[in-house]
């Protein structure tokens, strides 16, 4: 059975736990930000867990 190849697209903006989960990051935080209040800007700079909804599509573009 041949290697599968990472995406390298998913490997820059998400990460795998030690237990396995997907580690990404919260959108909305690059740009118009005035209009956003400080305690909004300051959850968004935090990681958080992908749903698992999401994670089964990106357990297929990391497979290690």
């Amino acid at each position: 059975m041949p290697k599968i190849k990472t995406h390298r697209g998913a490997a820059k903006r998400f990460k795998k736990t030690a237990t396995g989960k997907i580690r990404g990051w919260h959108a909305f935080h690059s740009h118009i930000l005035g209009k956003k209040t400080a305690k909004r800007k300051r959850t968004l700079r935090k990681s958080l867990i992908i749903s698992e909804a999401d994670a089964g599509r990106l357990r297929r573009l990391l497979p290690y």
